[in-house]
């Protein structure tokens, strides 16, 4: 008895082999973040394109404004009121930037009307007509503009009838 309580106890002093650990797989790496967009990002598109005379001059354009054929603008069916654009006249490598201001031109086959000295910059009275790429440089939504402008009628609305009851209210 003696003996297998000494058995008994040897074995319970020995140490089991542990099994080897098990080599984890180092977690994959997170995904780089995609770059910020960048002006560039927008690429040109060619377009044909007009221009407007002294004709127009004085009318009203889509933005409210009374055309002037001495500023840089243009109207245009792709980009919104308020955008500016950069136009480059590939046959002659001239370059400028011009605000959208107005809708149109309102004749098939063009997408962009010069303002007179916009198309002068850019060497195309002679021809009338010619192929530019325009690029969008900044977006400036004439809604954000309409939308300040009716909020803070509203609010002048709203100040206007409150004043008016409560003078109804003070008299007797």
């Amino acid at each position: 008895m003696l003996l297998s309580l000494l058995l008994a106890a040897s074995c319970a002093t020995q140490q089991q082999p542990q099994p080897a650990p098990v080599p984890v797989a180092p977690p994959p790496p997170a995904p780089a973040p995609a770059p910020p967009p960048r002006a560039s990002a927008q690429p040109s598109k060619t377009v044909r394109a007009s221009y407007q005379g002294e004709q127009a001059a004085g009318r009203p354009t889509a933005s409210g404004e009374p055309y002037d054929p001495d500023e840089l603008t243009a109207a245009s069916k792709i980009y919104p009121i308020g955008s500016q654009v950069l136009v480059t006249n590939p046959a002659n490598g001239r370059s400028l930037k011009v605000r959208i201001n107005d809708r149109g031109p309102h004749v098939r086959g063009r997408s962009l009307d010069l303002s007179k000295r916009a198309a002068e910059e850019l060497g195309i009275t002679e021809k009338g007509v010619a192929r530019l790429k325009v690029k969008l440089l900044s977006k400036t939504a004439k809604t954000e503009s309409a939308k300040s402008t009716s909020e803070s009628s509203s609010t002048a609305k709203s100040e206007s009838v409150k004043s008016t009851s409560e003078a109804s209210a003070s008299t007797p």
